[in-house]
């Protein structure tokens, strides 16, 4: 059986944040983001990739599996029942679709972790995304916290 992680960067220190990946022997952070960009330092595309680089850690970022801009407003306004309607649509989208089966793939083959910004699991896209990759049994997912390396 495969294990598929998730984790949130929100108020997380960089140096934490790689030592929590490091404790769960993922190798292969995967940004669901669809726009890899953030406020808080190390944790935008460039400097995130070169920092789990160093680390021995890979990055790939399936823009695909991000939420688009009409679900990140209705998520930010607490609409999530617009936000799972407007992430549903998109879900069924091509590249959508052909990013799941990649990210799918990737959990056969490596310890991967979904990456987004909310700490907490259940209020990010990356929980719909998680569960529609362990939808066919054979995976178990787990949600790591920065800073709560014991498992």
């Amino acid at each position: 059986m495969s294990e598929l992680a998730t984790i949130g960067y929100e108020g997380a220190d960089p140096g934490d944040f790689i030592a929590t990946l490091r404790a769960a022997g993922i190798t292969l952070v995967i940004d669901v983001r669809e726009l890899p960009i953030s406020r808080r330092k190390g944790f935008a595309k460039s400097a995130l990739s070169a920092a789990l680089k160093e680390a021995g850690i890979g990055y790939l970022h399936l823009k695909g599996l991000g939420t688009p801009k009409a679900g990140r407003e209705a998520a930010r306004s607490g609409d999530r029942e617009t936000f799972g309607r407007i992430f549903a649509g998109h879900m069924a989208s091509a590249e959508a679709v052909a990013d799941l089966a990649r990210a799918a793939a990737l959990v056969e083959a490596e310890r991967v972790c979904l990456l987004c910004l909310e700490r907490e699991p259940a209020l990010c896209h990356r929980s719909i995304v998680a569960e529609a990759i362990a939808a066919d049994g054979g995976v178990t997912i787990v949600h790591l916290a920065v800073g709560e390396t014991s498992r």
